[in-house]
């Protein structure tokens, strides 16, 4: 015999209860964003390699180390999505969409980076994501925000959640925030790590990221972007605070948020939790105003945020039970076209039937228990001669004698 095959290191089946908190995840999020007007795309799984290390950077951990990329047989470099905001930019440029903005864009799906795998953190993993494309107004960073809020707290995990905010400014604050970044780090370059040294010379605020414990240490003390803003970056920061105190969202200042990623501006933002060890974070975002430039249309000023599922799906404390079935269940084959009809019935009345597909009426109810069954309609060679069958409550252990009509009447209600 051969030996099995293995799922490849870092992916995971989806089965059971697995698979229904993951479903419970997107389609809670789902009918959360409806309420707050988002519609959901759909882009490819794979892209031009393009769209990502056009935009997340060249010097990134994501385009140098993690990304999958490979030649395709026409000869073309296409990467699987190792995040989607890019590509729903790509989407909005391609489809010809930038005029009716802005845009309030949910997504669901697989993500791909290669990393080394861990609890939380897997190389096909699955995130959650709202954008709204073409809004400036700080209202669209707290509504956005507000929204991410009121799926976590509708999936019963925000109790455990604390939402921290920082902003990184328009350029010019950013600018003076790097310049300063610059001189702090260049006065440790000898006790930075190799990393960090490589990232003073091209993007100093990924260093504020490090994992490292001794970059760490040195970043405890790092200037702080609050003290570089200019008056209406400062004054744009201000009126999202405001409008989340008027969502009814808590939150804490962080200034260590900068979100690494070269688009980002303005509003950056985490839910943190300490329930998940080390992978803290469940929902990250920001403000990107320059994004939708980079795949060729206009200037587009747009926030949004990513959540992973995998993480969110850790946060419940059970998965969701699977709906309880109706067992038919025929006592010998001369009863299987009528127990046929029953299932039928059932489900066009919206209800799970299952029917047992051999053995006698013990193995069959047992395998109705087996199944978690509400409820067992039996049909025998009597009750088939008097146009009946038996309801048997197994809940309540009763069981009654009536038409299947009124059987499927009373199950629906």
């Amino acid at each position: 015999m051969p030996t099995p095959l293995q799922p490849p290191r870092g992916t995971h089946d989806l089965i059971g209860d697995d698979f229904r908190r993951h479903h419970h995840v997107v389609e809670t999020a789902r009918r959360v964003v409806t309420l707050y007007g988002f519609e959901e795309w759909a882009t490819p799984i794979f892209e031009d390699t393009r769209v990502f290390s056009r935009t997340l950077g060249e010097t990134s951990d994501v385009v140098t180390k993690e990304m999958y990329s490979f030649a395709d047989r026409g000869g073309d470099s296409i990467t699987l999505r190792p995040e989607n905001t890019a590509g729903i930019c790509r989407a909005l440029v391609t489809n010809g969409l930038t005029q009716g903005l802005p845009r309030k864009v949910f997504y669901a799906g697989p993500m791909f980076r290669y990393e080394r795998p861990q609890k939380g953190r897997t190389r096909q993993f699955h995130q959650i994501g709202a954008e709204i494309l073409g809004a400036p107004e700080p209202l669209a960073d707290a509504e956005v925000i507000a929204a991410g809020w009121h799926i976590l707290n509708a999936l019963g995990v925000g109790e455990g959640v604390v939402l921290e905010i920082n902003t990184l400014g328009d350029t010019e604050s950013r600018d003076a925030y790097r310049a300063a970044l610059v001189a702090y780090f260049s006065a440790h370059r000898d006790v930075l790590s190799e990393d960090s040294r490589m990232r003073l010379e091209k993007n100093p605020l990924r260093i504020l990221d490090s994992k490292n414990e001794g970059d760490r240490q040195i970043v405890a003390c790092a200037p702080d972007t609050r003290e570089h803003l200019q008056q209406a970056a400062a004054t744009l920061y201000a009126e999202v605070q405001s409008y989340l105190t008027r969502f009814g969202v808590p939150f804490r200042e962080n200034p260590r948020i900068v979100r690494g990623l070269d688009y980002y501006s303005h509003t950056a933002f985490e839910f943190v939790t300490d329930r998940l060890g080390a992978q803290g974070t469940v929902m990250a975002g920001g403000r990107y105003n320059g994004l939708v430039e980079e795949m060729g249309g206009p200037p587009t000023p747009s926030v949004g945020w990513a959540a992973g599922i995998e993480r969110l799906a850790m946060l419940l404390t059970q998965a969701p039970a699977p709906p309880r079935p109706v067992a038919v269940i025929p006592v010998g084959e001369a009863q299987e076209a009528a127990a046929l009809d029953l299932a039928a019935r059932l489900r066009a009345a919206g209800m799970v039937a299952e029917i047992a597909y051999r053995g006698n009426l013990k193995r069959r109810m047992e395998r109705a228990n087996k199944l978690h069954a509400r409820a067992a309609l039996i049909l025998g060679e009597e009750e088939t001669a008097r146009g009946v069958v038996q309801l048997r409550d197994l809940d309540a252990g009763t069981q009654e004698s009536m038409t299947a009509e009124d059987a499927v009447a009373r199950l629906r209600s």
